[in-house]
């Protein structure tokens, strides 16, 4: 089901390889479609949206906007134990990115300079929520709190109808709970070019952000210098450094847990144990059996699983640094030894008691993370995303008078001379 290969320092290395040029596959046939979808949209707005919606979707509303009593019933009607789930899981979600709120400041100097910084929330946002058979209450949660606790002013929605035409229930409970200001009932690349440019309907927005199929993606990352974007998302991945006081069950299902999501998706074990590591296939043969998508996992472990045996951790961290997972589980008899030393992951699961479930839905950090080895310098999504900052500058004649040589040197040096003229007219004598 899985291949088990040892590292021997090729045979990683061209895994890896071959994941980051499966991240990197472009379809060029959805960059000709988007093009046009966000041409039309961009001239034509609601009309285009609605002929798209159609085209696609099978059905658009008369009315997209789904007003705010329709929100409410939502979360009236759904069932009450996922509603208190959802509850619960936004109370950590909150905690934990309240954590991550900064303020401005201002700092007074002896010379009467003032410098300082605005930290502020963007003015509006759009979030891209999936319907239908991918509808994930849990993206609402992830994508809206960290943006409501930054101070947006605006958050707007989109999400497509299911088959029946109808809004999912559950998606509409969650931006209830989350506190999203408007939603549409609209998807695709169009809902995307929508919030983009702004129709007679919807509003446009700054930043963009929220999961898609390709097509989503295609027209963020086109988009991206219109608005601001989240990121570019490949294929979802889990990394699991496991020694052999590790629960081979643990592990085999929490590989599935990842590989369910895609055929692309990729599930990898690191370990130091031979043992272990058969232990952990037959696990994976016996528990797959049961499971609902076990076609996509079974798939998705032969043509992008490994099971790595290392020589010992020292080479299973490095390896974990220099793959930078999305997801990174470290299943070890000490697992806070090595938080130092994993540099590069989208979020780190420490213990055999931490499984990624746990972080996808619940424990509060977010899980809009950094994919194909792109942790090595993108961070997850967080309140940080949904700000922007301004620096200020106050100077008095005497500071500047003092600083002034200074800038007038360096303004030279660089030929630019109406800079350093900009300086020296301040004091030059009638």
């Amino acid at each position: 089901m899985i291949p088990v290969v040892k590292a021997d320092g090729r045979a990683e290395r061209e895994f890896i390889g071959q994941l980051r040029s499966r991240g990197a596959q472009a379809d060029k046939a959805a960059v000709a479609a988007v093009t046009d979808i966000l041409e039309q949209v961009r001239l034509r707005g609601d009309a285009a949206v609605k002929e798209y919606s159609i085209r696609f979707d099978g059905w658009a509303p008369e009315c997209p906007e789904v007003d705010a009593a329709t929100l409410q019933q939502a979360q009236q009607e759904c069932d009450p134990q996922f509603l208190a789930a959802l509850k619960r899981a936004c109370e950590n979600i909150r905690d934990f990115h309240q954590r991550q709120k900064q303020q401005s400041w201002l700092e007074t100097k002896e010379n009467g300079v003032i410098l300082g910084q605005r930290v502020r929330g963007l003015e509006r946002v759009g979030l891209y929520v999936p319907g239908g058979t991918a509808a994930y209450p849990s993206s609402v949660l992830m994508n809206a709190i960290p943006a409501k606790i930054a101070g947006v002013k605006e958050l707007v929605m989109v999400t497509p109808p299911g088959k029946d035409g109808k809004p999912n229930q559950d998606i509409l409970a969650a931006a209830a709970v989350a506190g999203v200001d408007r939603v549409f009932l609209m998807g695709g690349a169009q809902a995307v070019a929508a919030l983009a440019y702004g129709t007679q309907s919807v509003p446009k927005v700054d930043k963009i952000v929220g999961p898609g199929n390709i097509y989503v993606a295609t027209a963020k990352k086109l988009l991206y210098g219109t608005v601001d974007i989240d990121m570019i998302a490949g294929p979802s991945e889990i990394l699991i450094v496991a020694d052999e006081t590790a629960n081979p069950e643990y592990l085999a299902a929490d590989l599935m847990s990842q590989a369910e999501h895609d055929r692309l998706a990729s599930a990898i074990l690191l370990t130091t144990s031979e043992v272990l590591a058969q232990k952990t296939l037959a696990a994976l043969e016996r528990q797959v059996q049961t499971l609902s998508r076990r076609d996509i996992i079974e798939e998705s472990l032969r043509e992008h699983g490994m099971v790595l045996i290392c020589r010992n951790m020292d080479q299973a961290v490095a390896f974990a640094n220099e793959l930078a997972p999305e997801h990174l589980e470290v299943c070890v008899a000490n697992p806070m030894e090595y938080v130092g030393r994993l540099d590069n992951a989208g979020s780190v699961f420490l213990g055999n008691y931490a499984p990624e479930p746990l972080g996808d839905y619940y424990a509060g950090p977010n899980h809009v993370l950094p994919t194909s080895g792109t942790a090595r310098f993108f961070s997850p999504l967080s309140v940080d995303s949904f700000v922007k900052k301004s620096s200020f500058i106050y100077y008095t004649r005497p500071a500047l008078e003092q600083a002034g040589e200074d800038v007038i040197r360096l303004a030279q040096a660089e030929g630019l001379t109406a800079h350093a003229n900009s300086i020296a007219v301040r004091f030059q004598k009638p």
